[in-house]
This record gives structure tokens, sequence and C-alpha cells, in this order.
């Protein structure tokens, strides 16, 4: 290790949401002197509007702070703020590659809570140093002594002398923290002098500068005349621009080993460069990539299809996205009703919420999303293989299907013993099957297997609810089994529309489909004519509800046949019935409950 090297800290700081993350940064910016008075703003490092709305981290962001000591000596403070909602665990392991050490925030008036838990797994499982701190010890309703003891019960290497008090804030006990960091953390371990080795560990896409990395060089160094190899699809690419985020673009002319900062490669293609590739240098690049990030598998699908706009806007928007966010899968698709679209794979409802809230809001586009489902494996008559189903559509025809199997996922869930029988209640409501019952110190850890159907739309808000936020929940992919599965198909004036066609359980179905064509009477708008809108099941329509006429019908000499209506209304197109959002919102609301 260089003396150069001995003077950095590449740091993350990891909690769950809303106790105080993006306050911590900003405070440690402020007192390292990273912004000034004038620049200091609440959630400086949520640049995203999406962010500031939700008050949630959504991309994990990088900044060098400069933190000097009592001897006078400076110190290299790299932080990389993550995310706390559990739709985005995937952005909080990616950024924790790139550090050496984490800050485990935990809220006084709140303690231990679902993602402290999942969180404290990632950086436990990264081998990483994990310094406990307990935030807002100022607030009235503070709880600070039983924080701590359960901080204690998280991990037996915790001492209680070792964790650290603050308001993030006021300020109270900051300093402390930027203590802890320069002796608890350790320096990273690098070859200045060997081959250039840097990991990818995010990316977005700026329309003038073409993509842009943000990497952690592990070996070598890095110039600004270099030329580059991304080692995932052999790319090369002459640097245009690098440097350090503090917190704006600082440009650079070198980056050495232990460094964390940003390259901006010129290259125009979104889909180019990936998340956890590795950089080298082209003309003397090293033999093996660094191991990089398991894919991410996509916990729901559902399609995304432009309103008032063009399809190819949709497409450069998405293509866009899809390079910032690595968890983000799509592919092209058409409905007959809503014309060209995209099939998008999402972490969770809330994922899904966040990528069309930033289509609308980073590239004004207004994006109509269908109903969310999981995948399915179908066995048909006849066929040696399974069908695997991600779109409802393809769904084959009832008459064809052996056996529906859909994935299970093994959901964990920590909690005290008083609200056993709510969780449970909860659990068995949402079709789980209990696994495991074990007791961790004063807690319970119920292990239940559930349908990933069921977790993905609201249940950990369910959860959340049911335990007053005291209950903390992990999932891992269990296996695919065998459920009585059907397809709902939705015809309003006798012709279906593919995109409110859906999969669901048989149980819900009777419920669900009076509710469905409740609900979408009211909201699909009306003709000159009554039009239908029926739930069809197998071949036959399990409820009707009629959307009434703009104005009745004058009187007429001639009866005509209910028949003869509906040969003149089955001629119509499909793409005639115009579907607003809420038809689509409506849908999802009730398929949450």
């Amino acid at each position: 290790m260089s003396n150069r090297q001995a003077l950095i800290r590449n740091f993350a700081i990891i909690a769950h949401i809303d106790h105080g993350k993006s306050t911590l940064a900003d405070r440690i910016m402020e007192m390292t002197n990273t912004v000034s008075e004038r620049e200091t703003e609440a959630q400086l490092l949520d640049d995203l509007s999406v962010e500031k709305a939700h008050g949630v981290t959504v991309k994990s962001r990088t900044v060098r702070n400069y933190y000097i000591d009592n001897t006078g000596t400076e110190y290299q403070y790299n932080l990389i703020d993550t995310p706390g909602h559990v739709d985005f665990n995937y952005e909080v392991s990616r950024s924790l590659s790139a550090t050496d050490g984490v800050l485990l925030l935990v809220d006084a008036t709140k303690g231990v809570q679902a993602q402290t838990v999942a969180n404290y797994r990632l950086a436990k499982a990264a081998n990483l140093v994990i310094i406990p701190i307990v935030n807002k010890i100022d607030n009235m309703a503070a709880e600070v002594d039983k924080t701590i003891e359960e901080l204690l019960d998280l991990d037996d290497s915790f001492r209680e002398e070792d964790i650290l008090k603050i308001s993030a804030k006021s300020g109270l006990g900051v300093d402390a923290v930027l203590e802890a960091i320069r002796d608890r953390i350790p320096a990273p371990a690098g070859d200045e002098s060997g081959k250039l080795k840097a990991l990818v560990f995010d990316s977005k896409f700026d329309p003038y500068k073409g993509v842009i990395v943000q990497v952690r060089l592990f070996d070598g160094q890095l110039k600004s005349s270099d030329n580059v190899l991304f080692m995932a699809n052999s790319i090369k690419s002459q640097i245009k621009e690098m440097g350090v985020f503090s917190p704006l673009m600082t440009p650079l002319d070198t980056l050495q080993a232990g460094d964390v900062g940003f390259i901006v490669t010129g290259i125009k293609d979104a889909r180019a460069v990936r998340v956890g590739d590795t950089i080298t240098l082209a003309n003397d690049p090293v033999a093996t990539p660094l191991p990089g990030y398991e894919d991410v598998e996509p916990m729901v699908y559902a399609g995304l299809y432009p309103r008032g706009s063009e399809f190819k806007d949709l497409k450069i928007g998405i293509e866009k996205l899809g390079l910032n966010d690595a968890a983000f899968q799509y592919e092209p698709e058409q409905s007959e009703a809503l014309g060209m679209g995209f099939r998008g794979g999402f972490l969770g409802i809330f994922h899904l919420q966040i990528i069309r809230e930033r289509l609308q809001e980073e590239f004004g586009l207004d994006v109509l999303t269908t109903m969310p489902n999981s995948t399915y494996r179908v066995t048909i008559k006849n066929e040696d293989e399974a069908l695997y189903v991600e779109n409802p559509i393809q769904f084959p025809d009832y008459g064809q299907i052996v056996k529906v199997e859909e994935p299970f996922m093994l959901a964990k869930m920590t909690l005290p013993n008083e609200m056993l029988n709510d969780i449970m209640r909860l659990a068995e409501g949402r079709r789980g099957e209990l696994v495991d019952l074990a007791t961790i110190g004063s807690m319970l850890m119920v292990t239940y297997r559930m349908p990933i159907s069921e977790i993905a739309y609201d249940f950990f808000n369910e959860l959340k609810s049911a335990s007053h936020g005291f209950a903390t929940l992990s999932t891992e992919f269990d296996s695919y089994q065998e459920s009585d599965l059907v397809r709902i198909d939705i015809a309003v004036d006798y012709a279906k529309v593919d995109a409110l066609t859906f999969v669901m359980h048989r149980s819900k179905v009777d419920r669900v489909g009076n509710e469905i064509v409740s609900k979408l009477k009211d909201l699909i708008p009306r003709k000159l004519q009554s039009m239908p809108v029926q739930a069809i099941v197998e071949g036959r329509a399990i409820s009707r509800a009629d959307v009434p006429p703009l104005r009745k019908a004058q009187a007429s000499g001639t009866k005509v046949s209910k028949k003869q209506q509906q040969l003149r209304r089955q001629g119509q197109k499909k793409s005639d019935i115009e579907l607003p959002q809420a038809v689509f919102d409506a849908i999802l609301d009730m398929n949450s409950n």
C-alpha cells in the first residue's frame, strides 16, 4: 500500500428507508467543506426529482470529501450513498462492491427494521467493516437503549462502546463518525504499478457526452489520454473526460488504485456498457476480469406503452433508463389495443412506479402501464418442454394445459413474539405455507413459502403496517410449484382487450371478476351505445356490467335485436376502445387487496 492509499477511505452508508441516511451524507459533506453553506440543501445527493418527491434514494451516488483530522493530516473520503427501499437492494450490493466499509445507520425512534437487517447481511457477506450508528438521539420519541440492544442482538461482534450515537439533522456526534471512518475502515490495498483493473459499479447516459460510467480502481492507474477496453463486450474507447464527483463532476488527469471516479466514454450506444464490467487498458489488458455482479431477476412484469407520444421517443427513453438502472429489463411487444410498446421486468411495484415517474420527469413521456404479473411455467399437452410465460397474452388456452407452476419464494420475517398471530394471518391470507419457526434472542424468525405474485405487490407494506414497522423481511427464490391458476380476459363491447388480460389463482377469480367489471363500467369512456364489460374465464363470462351510453337512444319504429347489435359491434376495431391509465390503476389497486 502506498502512502497515498493510506490516506483514502472508501465507504457507504446503509440503512432502512427514512432512517436519516441522506441527512448524514449532507452533514459529512458540510463538515468536510465539500459544499459551502450557500450550496447546501436537503437531500443534496438525491438529484432525481422522484427521489425528492418520495423522500427515497433510488440511485447510488458517489462524492469525494477531504477530511482534515486534529493532527492536520488530510484524508480522502469517498462516500457512496445507497438506497434504502427493498426494491433497490441491487443498487446497495453494487455500491458495496466498490467500498471497504459501511456505516450502518439506525433510527432511534424506530429501531432495527427490515432493510437494516437486509443491508447488514449484504455488508457481512461482502466481508466489509461495519460501524453501527444510532441516529436521531435528540428526538423526543428516541429509544436509544432499546435500539442499542437490537444492534447488539444483530451481530455478536458489536460492542456497546463501539456504537456511535448521533443526530445527523443537528450534526451532534457526526465528528465522532468522521474519526471512526479514519480509524476503523481500512485503506484500499491495490497495486498502483500493476495493470489497470477497474470495476464499473454504475452508469448513466448523457445525450451529448454518451455513456458516463462510475468506477472503482482496484489496480493500476488511468490517464485522461488512455484508450480503455470494456471486457464484457470487448469495446474499446478513447477517454473523453474523467475525474471525480465532489459532488459536481470535477475533471482530473489521473486516477489511481483505490480511487473512485467517473469516465466519459463518448460511446453513444446505451446498451454497449454493462454495470459490473471490468475496464482495463486497450494496449495492455489484464488476463481475467473482476467477478462483476449476478444478473438480477425481475419479480414482476408489466407493459409500458406511449400515450400522447411517439413509440420512438419511448424507445429512446427506455434505452437510456436501462443503462442507468441495471435491474430494469425490457423488450418490445405489440398490443392490439395499445399498439407498439415494451414489456418491462421490475424488482417490485415501487420499482415500476419509479420507472414510470422517471420516464415522465426526465423525458417528458406520458406512459400507460398495464397490469403487472410474474413468470409462469406451463406444461402443455403433447409437448415435452414446459413453456415459460411472462406475458399473460401468451398463456395457453385452458384446453391445452396439463399443469401450471408459479415461482415461490422463501419469505423470512423477523418479528416480536406478540405480533406472531397477526403476521401468520397475513402470510396465510397470501397463500403462504409455514416452513420454519425459530427463536433469535427475544425475536422470532418465521419462514413462509409464498408465491412471488403475492409478495411483489404490496406484501412488504402490509407487513410493516401489521407489525407497526417492527418486522423485517428478506426473500430468496425457492422453486416453481404447481398452482391452480387461470387466465382472466376482459372483453369490452364483446371485443377482448389484450392489455387487460392477466393470470390469477382460481380462488380469487369470482371476487376479482365482479370488482373489475364494476370499476371498469365507470372508468371506460362512454359512447353513443351501451357497451357491456365482461370478465371471461375458461370461455365463460363470470361477470358483466354495462357502460351506459352518452344519452338515451331516440324512440325508433324498428326494434334492433341483441344479436344484430352484437354483430355490428364485433365489426368494430379493438383499437377504437380508449383505455385511460385509471383503468389499469384500478385493477392494480384491487389486485393488491
